[in-house]
């Protein structure tokens, strides 16, 4: 089975007539990590909500493996696709973190063991055993960030999406979150502004401006680039800058 996931020629316009995709093309293989970057408003969210069907491509077609999406594809797509969104508030509902990283399994009817062994895994890896029995609301925003991540872990998918892991984070729990996502061997795709973090840790970057891709190539030549980071809305990481200094 083909473990990419292919976007060909797709284009995406919101009803209020917004057109957010203009013929995007690219692959995300099997165990890239890579970055999608481009100023607010370029077409990143509407790019990854595509990515497991939140949204369906207005044309084109999007490939996930074998299977290319629609309604008939929908849930064997979000088996193999995780979307953690940029609000963790957006995926934690429970009462109980717990109860949260047990959604998905408990909905695929897996058993109690298995159940137990994957919630317990998942909350190992973002280092949220001890907090499993405290409500959501009640975590910082960093925990929350990270149960996020927990409740999509759990689920083991091949592809994880993550929009904007590390924004509006401290210091530290930025950091947290980047030695996590190290640890992660999925294939992953993450929309962010956080440069620093893609220099560090994402070998491949795809830049994206009014719905079309204005380069994808190695991240370290791409990030070295000012002047096509200016033109589209993006800074230097830091390790640049102070080199340049």
């Amino acid at each position: 089975m083909s473990c990419s996931i292919v976007y060909d020629d797709v284009y995406f316009t919101y009803l209020d007539g917004t057109q957010a995709l203009r013929g995007l093309s690219f692959t995300l293989k099997h165990g890239e990590h890579v970055a999608l970057l481009g100023p607010n408003g370029a077409g990143k969210s509407t790019a990854m909500l595509l990515s497991n069907g939140v949204l369906m491509p207005s044309n084109g077609e999007v490939r996930v493996g074998d299977l290319s999406l629609s309604k008939e594809t929908l849930v064997r797509i979000r088996q193999r696709v995780g979307l953690v969104f940029q609000d963790p508030d957006d995926q934690l509902f429970m009462t109980t973190v717990y109860d949260d990283v047990a959604f998905g399994p408990r909905n695929m009817k897996l058993g109690k063991e298995e159940i137990e062994e994957r919630v317990t895994e998942a909350l190992k890896a973002v280092s949220l055993e001890q907090e499993s029995k405290k409500a959501p609301q009640d975590l910082s925003f960093g925990q929350k960030k990270r149960a996020a991540l927990a409740t999509i872990l759990v689920m083991q998918p091949d592809f994880l999406i993550l929009d904007e892991p590390s924004s509006n984070l401290d210091p530290k729990g930025r950091r947290q979150m980047m030695e996590m996502l190290r640890t992660i061997h999925a294939t992953m795709l993450i929309a962010t502004h956080d440069l620093d973090l893609v220099w560090e840790m994402l070998p491949r970057s795809i830049i994206i401006d009014g719905g079309k891709i204005v380069a994808d190539g190695p991240t370290q030549e791409l990030l070295q680039n000012q002047a096509l980071l200016t033109a589209h809305g993006l800074e230097l990481p830091s390790a640049v800058r102070y080199r340049s200094q």
